[in-house]
C-alpha cells in the first residue's frame, strides 16, 4: 500500500495519507481537495494533481500555479515518484512510502472496555488530568478550523496522558485504509507514528468503545513495521463529530516511559486510567462539538423564527415540525417606497444606501420575531412574514397586525428625526388572511422556509395597492373580519376604503385600513372613522352625491378619502349606469 506523507517546515506540519491504485487527487491549500496542505502559503489552492499506480505515481503540476514542483533538485512539470522518493512545493516536501498492512500482526493482549469497567479506575494524577480538562472547551472553540482543531487536541492530550509518547487523530475510510490527521511525538526523535490499521479498525468500525492493544516490540518485523520498535502499547477511542468519517484519538507509548517524574508505566495498571480519561476527553469534545453545530444552526434559525418556535424544536432541532404541511396563514408583505428611485440618485454611494436597506429590513423582521410571526423571503427591499405555522394559531391575523402597526409605528419615529437613516423612507403594508402551505426547504445544516398559495400572491396585492388608496397598512376582507373579532381598538382600530377587483384576479376584494389606536393616531377620532366608513357604504351602493358629503367631512390630512373622491368627482358625483360598487384597478 503506498502513502504520501507531506512534512512542512515545522515538526507538527505533518500529514500522512493513503493513496489507492487508480486514484486522481489534487493536492493544495483548498479545503474541498484531496490532501490539503494548510500551512504552506507558497502551495496553490490546487498545485498538483497525483495518479496513483501500483508501486508509483505521477505528479503533474497544474497550469495557472506560481510556484514550481522540485524534483531531484530541479523544476518540473511532472515527475514520477517510486517509493522512498520525494518531490517539493514551498517549503514542504511530499514523501512516497509503500507499507505493509501491519507487520506486528497479533497483540499479546487486546482488550475492549465497558462504562462499568473504567467507572471503577482510580486516577494516579488527578488534578493534572482536571487542568486538563478544563482547558479542553476553550481549545475546541478557540480552533479555526480543524487543522488547528487537531493540533491543539494532540497537544492536550500528550499533557492529560502522561505515559504515552504519541497521539495521533485517526479517521476510517474503509476497513483498508486510515488516514492519520494530525499527529504529535513527545520526543523530536524516533520513527514516525504508524497506527495499527487492525486496532483502528477494532476500535471505529462500528464506534465502539476503546480498544487496547500490548505487543512485545522485539518481535516487530519488517523494514518499516506499523508500530516502529518504539512503541509497545497502543490504543484508540472513538469520538463523535470530529468529521464525516469515523475518527478516533490514537494514543500510544512503552512501558516503563512517563514524562513525570515519579510515575512509571509498569504491568499495564494505569493504562486502564488513561483509557477512561480519554474517552472522558472524547466525550466532551463531542459534547461541545454538537453544541457549536447546534448553535450555529440555531443562529441561522433566528433569523426565521421566534423564539417560542425555537424553544419548541428543541436542543436536538426536531426539524420534522418543519415539513412543509396545507395551514391557514395570515401573511404579511412590506415593501419599502421610492428604492429604485433612491438607487438611481445614489449609484455613487450603493454601499451607504445598502446599509440602509439593511437597517429598514432589519426593522420589518425585528417586528415580525418579536410578534411571534416567521420571517419567510427578502425580495430586494421586501420581507414577507407569515404567522399560523407551524402551529396553528387564532391569534395569526392579530399578530401579523401587531407587527404591521409596529413597523409604522418605528418608521414614523426615524421620519421625526431629520438625521435618522431612515428618516426619508416610507413603506406599504399588505395582510392577507387564507389556506397556504407553508414549511422549510433545502437541508438540515441550511434551512428557508416559505409559504406557497394565493393569500401571498393577494398580500404583495394589497402592499401594492398602498401607494393608490394612500393608505400604510391594507387588510382583505377575512383578515379585517379576524382585526375586527379580536383584536382591542386600543391596539388598532379598522376602516373600510373600498371594494376593488385587482388587474388579473377575477374576485373583488374588500379592502380595510389598518390604523394605528386612537391614543397614538389622534389625527383620526372613532368617530370621523365610522363617518368614513358610512361615505364607502354609500359609494358601494352607488349614491355618490351622500358618499361624497361624508368623504369631504374628513381631515385635510387624510389622503385616503382622494381615492373614492376621485372616482365620485370623475362621474360628477353619480355612479355610472351598471354600476356593482366595485372599482376595476387598471394595474398591479
Amino acid at each position: 500500500m503506498l502513502e504520501i506523507v507531506a512534512q512542512g517546515p515545522e515538526l507538527r506540519n505533518r500529514l500522512r495519507t493513503v493513496l489507492r491504485t487508480g486514484e486522481r487527487m489534487l493536492l493544495g491549500r483548498d479545503p474541498g481537495v484531496s490532501i490539503v496542505i494548510p500551512w504552506d502559503p507558497r502551495i496553490s489552492r490546487r498545485h498538483v494533481q497525483l495518479l496513483v499506480h501500483d508501486q508509483t505515481v505521477e505528479v503533474q503540476r497544474l497550469a495557472g500555479t506560481a510556484n514550481p514542483l522540485f524534483y531531484h533538485g530541479e523544476a518540473v512539470d511532472q515527475c514520477v515518484l517510486l517509493p522512498d522518493t520525494h518531490f517539493v512545493l514551498g517549503s514542504s516536501s511530499f514523501r512516497l512510502e509503500s507499507t505493509k498492512s501491519d507487520a506486528v500482526k497479533t497483540p499479546v493482549e487486546e482488550r475492549t472496555f465497558s462504562p462499568l469497567q473504567l467507572s471503577q479506575v482510580r486516577y494516579q494524577d488527578p488534578e493534572n488530568r482536571l487542568e486538563v480538562l478544563t482547558h479542553l472547551p476553550h481549545v475546541i472553540a478557540g480552533a479555526q478550523g480543524d487543522a488547528e482543531l487537531f493540533e491543539r487536541l494532540c497537544g492536550l492530550l500528550l499533557r492529560g496522558v502522561v505515559h504515552a509518547d504519541a497521539v495521533a487523530i485517526v479517521q476510517l475510510a474503509n476497513s483498508e485504509s486510515i488516514s492519520v490527521r494530525h499527529a504529535e511525538r513527545r520526543s523530536r526523535s524516533g520513527n514516525d507514528i504508524r497506527p495499527s490499521r487492525r486496532l483502528v479498525c477494532d476500535a471505529l468500525e462500528n464506534q465502539r468503545h476503546s480498544v487496547l492493544y500490548v505487543w512485545n516490540a522485539a518481535e516487530a518485523t519488517g523494514p518499516q513495521p506499523t508500530l516502529g520498535a518504539d512503541f509497545d502499547w497502543a490504543y484508540c477511542t472513538p469520538v463523535q463529530g470530529l468529521g464525516e468519517e469515523p475518527t478516533g484519538l490514537y494514543i500510544t507509548g512503552r512501558m516503563g516511559q512517563t514524562s513525570v517524574p515519579g510515575m512509571t508505566l509498569a504491568e499495564g495498571v494505569q493504562l486502564e486510567a488513561d483509557v477512561k480519561f480519554t474517552e472522558l476527553v472524547a466525550e466532551i469534545i463531542a459534547a461541545v462539538v454538537k453544541s457549536r453545530r447546534l448553535e450555529r444552526q440555531k443562529a441561522g434559525l433566528r433569523q426565521f423564527f421566534a423564539p417560542p418556535i425555537l424553544a419548541a424544536l428543541g436542543d436536538d432541532l426536531d426539524t420534522t415540525l418543519l415539513e412543509p404541511c396545507e395551514c391557514d396563514v395570515a401573511v404579511l408583505f412590506c415593501d419599502l417606497r421610492g428604492f429604485s428611485q433612491r438607487a438611481e440618485r445614489e449609484g455613487d454611494n450603493l454601499i451607504g444606501l445598502l446599509d440602509r436597506v439593511s437597517r429598514a429590513l432589519g426593522v420589518m423582521t425585528q417586528q415580525i420575531l418579536l410578534h411571534g410571526g416567521v420571517t419567510g423571503d427578502f425580495q430586494g427591499d421586501a420581507a414577507l412574514g407569515f404567522w399560523g405555522w407551524p402551529f396553528p394559531s387564532p391569534d395569526a391575523v392579530v399578530k401579523a397586525s401587531a407587527a404591521a402597526l409596529g413597523i409604522r409605528a418605528a418608521f414614523a419615529r426615524a421620519a421625526a428625526q431629520k438625521d435618522h437613516p431612515l428618516a426619508d423612507f416610507s413603506m406599504g403594508i399588505g395582510i392577507a388572511f387564507g389556506r397556504a402551505v407553508a414549511g422549510k426547504i433545502g437541508t438540515e445544516e441550511q434551512v428557508k422556509v416559505t409559504v406557497f398559495g394565493p393569500v401571498v400572491n393577494l398580500a404583495h396585492r394589497l402592499e401594492s395597492m398602498t401607494k393608490l388608496l394612500r393608505a400604510p397598512i391594507l387588510l382583505d376582507e377575512a383578515a379585517a373580519a379576524v382585526v375586527r373579532a379580536r383584536m382591542p381598538t386600543s391596539e388598532g382600530r379598522l376602516r373600510k376604503l373600498a371594494r376593488v377587483l385587482p388587474f388579473g384576479l377575477e374576485t373583488p376584494v374588500v379592502v380595510s385600513e389598518l390604523l394605528p389606536s386612537a391614543h397614538e393616531h389622534a389625527e383620526l377620532t372613532d368617530a370621523q372613522i365610522a363617518r368614513f366608513e358610512t361615505g364607502v357604504e354609500h359609494f358601494i351602493a352607488g349614491q355618490w352625491e351622500d358618499a361624497f358629503r361624508c368623504l369631504h367631512d374628513m381631515p385635510a390630512t387624510d389622503r385616503a378619502q382622494d381615492f373614492l373622491l376621485h372616482h365620485i368627482m370623475q362621474s360628477a358625483r353619480s355612479a355610472p349606469a351598471g354600476w356593482d360598487g366595485t372599482v376595476r384597478l387598471p394595474n398591479k
